[in-house]
């Protein structure tokens, strides 16, 4: 029985990398088209600030996308999650909301507060999950002895 949930577990996580490729392909021609226009079309070599703004939004959600299925191809090889990876994901995904940000319709302090604590704590998590790898790796398993303490 439980052979037949793992299949169908990948199968689902197949179906969902084919779709978010899609998706990032139908994105990536929307962005090229959104920078060919804002370039040739409207007015020849210039950008104006809000469609700079709105481009780098688009160019960190392409990443984001990409992240994402990063993530799944990972969990389909290897049946784990990488939760750098989710960090880094979600460290993106705040910084595009930083960008796209209009402090006018943010007068009171709390939302830009509360924004910094996300951002300072996906930092710590990001920072701790480097620092235990890094540990991790310079430091392998090491047998203890009677004592249950290492050599």
């Amino acid at each position: 029985m439980e052979t037949y949930i793992a299949r169908f577990e990948k199968l689902v996580y197949l179906i969902l990398i084919i779709l978010l490729g899609i998706v990032i392909l139908f994105s990536i021609s929307e962005l090229i088209g959104l920078i060919y226009s804002g370039l040739f079309v409207d007015s020849i070599y210039r950008l104006d600030n809000h469609e700079l703004v709105n481009l780098f939004g688009f160019f960190l959600l392409v990443i984001i996308g990409i992240e994402l299925l990063e993530t799944l191809k990972t969990y389909l090889q290897e049946n784990t999650i990488h939760f750098e990876i989710v960090i880094l994901v979600a460290l993106i995904a705040i910084a595009r909301k930083v960008i796209l940000l209009e402090p006018d319709n943010y007068s009171n302090g709390i939302v830009m507060m509360g924004i910094g604590v996300i951002i300072l704590s996906l930092g710590a998590a990001y920072f701790l999950i480097k620092k235990a790898k890094s540990i991790e790796t310079l430091a392998p398993d090491v047998p203890a002895d009677r004592n249950g303490e290492g050599r």
